[in-house]
């Protein structure tokens, strides 16, 4: 359910708040509504952002690496490491237990063999959202400060997590401003036309409130 009025990112805040009623702390959600076609390999719109005031949630991090990375893996607080171990664990199992997949280079062509598990799921490692990388406690420990990787689905819209409803309406607004500012940052250069056709804003299980863009 969603209502049909516009408002400002302060205004849409404050009705979230207003009308989330879960008595945990729920995460608050962005939704965007992308002018692309998604089929088209030029058009896809995937990064990754520092929020300002981190994202409040906690990720599991696994890290596919070997030797001495793997160690640098674990130091830096990622939450499963391995290497070509690993990639035969979940290509038999089918299991994932993580929220985020980081990859070193030299890895990355074994990963082919899990494509299709993580693929779908939108966890393969890519060079885009900084996933891939040689420096492995760097990427580790931005991500578990509250660095968010975002992708658009098969419709063309694109889904992340701006924080908490605990977070003050100033910390949220300012998170959304910096997220906002890089989705259009990284427009497509393929997109003809309307880019960002509207942008919501909802917590885990309240109505959506479209935001006057």
């Amino acid at each position: 359910m969603s209502d049909k009025q516009t408002y400002t990112i302060d205004e849409a805040i404050a009705k979230v708040k207003e009308q989330a009623k879960e008595k945990f702390d729920s995460s608050i959600e962005v939704h965007f509504n992308l002018g692309i076609d998604a089929k088209k390999g030029d058009q896809q719109v995937r990064g990754s952002i520092s929020l300002p005031h981190g994202s409040g949630k906690s990720v599991r991090i696994a890290v596919f690496a070997d030797g001495d990375d793997l160690k640098v893996a674990k130091e830096a607080g990622a939450d499963l490491t391995g290497g070509e171990d690993l990639i035969a664990d979940i290509g038999k199992s089918g299991k994932i237990d993580f929220d985020v997949a980081v990859a070193h280079p030299t890895i990355m062509s074994k990963l082919a063999k899990i494509a299709k598990i993580l693929g779908p799921k939108g966890l393969m490692p890519s060079p885009k959202d900084e996933t891939v990388t040689t420096n492995i406690a760097k990427t580790v420990q931005e991500l578990k400060s509250g660095k968010v990787s975002f992708k658009n689905d098969d419709t063309g819209n694109l889904h992340t997590v701006i924080g908490k409803k605990s977070f003050t309406d100033e910390k949220l607004a300012e998170n959304f401003q910096a997220l906002f500012a890089k989705i259009k940052k990284i427009k497509p250069t393929g997109v003809k036309g309307e880019y960002i056709k509207g942008v919501y804003i909802n917590s885990t299980m309240s109505p959506s409130f479209k935001i006057s863009l």
